[in-house]
């Protein structure tokens, strides 16, 4: 609880609090089960060597309080996430001087692989719209978030947050608030302009209040939430067919800047599709 006071008072993201906690949870049940319950205070490169030998050795859900255990083991990229949020977790217990020395100093996190992102093709993204019933005001909406997510490679969280406010369609610009709570001004193209128009004029339900600025809602009005965004792309992609590639909200993000710089473009920084573009 006091780092996430902490952490909150710094600026830092809910998600990356969570991931944090999250990391902690497993952590916790294994000292549980291998230590009888180990004070955190108490831990050394030992116990965090074997903390992550464990994540490589055990199987997918099988610390899930309800999903059945699965017959392969995590992923190097989960392994790498739960050893890194225990890994800031001491690093804050040694800066509030709780601990004196940090349990990590002697152990290396080991490095989650290196994959490359399947991105979807232009016959794929025809095929995707394809099935989208856009007479009705649901499915127009749902075609005009893939559309804007293909145009301006916003991610998930941003495309979310996105409010009327702050979306300047005339001058083909939106504000919007991305990692560590930082604003960047996102180009729109003319042919998504239109449409986000149309959404807001035509689509786009009563809000649920005078306060609710959001661009896309859900039917009640309410903003529309990360999980419905990523069930309803993997709705889709089934009913498309699409084969050979992950159908979420993060592959759109993938392959607008495959795109962009297939077309000429730069990044001023390009890391996991963490740069911002840069026209020129």
């Amino acid at each position: 609880y006091g780092y996430q006071v902490c952490a909150g008072t710094e600026g830092i993201s809910p998600a990356a609090i969570e991931a944090v906690k999250q990391g902690l949870k497993i952590f916790l049940r294994f000292l549980d089960s291998q230590y009888g319950g180990m004070p955190l205070t108490s831990v050394t490169y030992q116990e965090i060597r074997a903390f992550i030998f464990y994540l490589q050795h055990v199987k997918c859900y099988s610390v899930h309080p309800t999903i059945h255990v699965q017959d392969r083991g995590l992923s190097g990229h989960t392994v790498n996430c739960y050893a890194r949020s225990v890994r800031i977790f001491y690093s804050w217990l040694v800066s509030e001087d709780i601990l004196p020395a940090h349990p990590f100093e002697k152990v290396k996190i080991p490095r989650p692989p290196t994959k490359i992102v399947a991105t979807f093709s232009p016959p794929q993204i025809e095929q995707l719209l394809g099935v989208i019933n856009t007479r009705t005001p649901v499915g127009y909406r749902d075609q005009v978030i893939i559309l804007t997510m293909l145009d301006t490679g916003l991610r998930l969280s941003e495309l979310c947050s996105m409010t009327l406010e702050k979306l300047w369609l005339e001058d083909g610009i939106a504000r919007v608030l991305g990692k560590g709570n930082k604003e960047r001004l996102v180009p729109i193209g003319k042919r998504v302009q239109r449409l986000l128009w149309n959404y807001i004029e035509k689509f786009r339900p009563e809000p649920v209040n005078a306060n609710c600025d959001f661009v896309f809602l859900n039917r009640k009005g309410r903003p529309i939430g990360k999980k419905m965004i990523q069930q309803m792309m993997k709705i889709y992609g089934r009913k498309a067919g699409l084969v050979g590639v992950r159908c979420s909200p993060h592959t759109l993000r993938h392959t607008a800047a495959i795109t962009f710089l297939r077309n000429g473009g730069m990044f001023s920084a390009c890391k996991s599709c963490s740069g911002i573009p840069t026209w020129k």
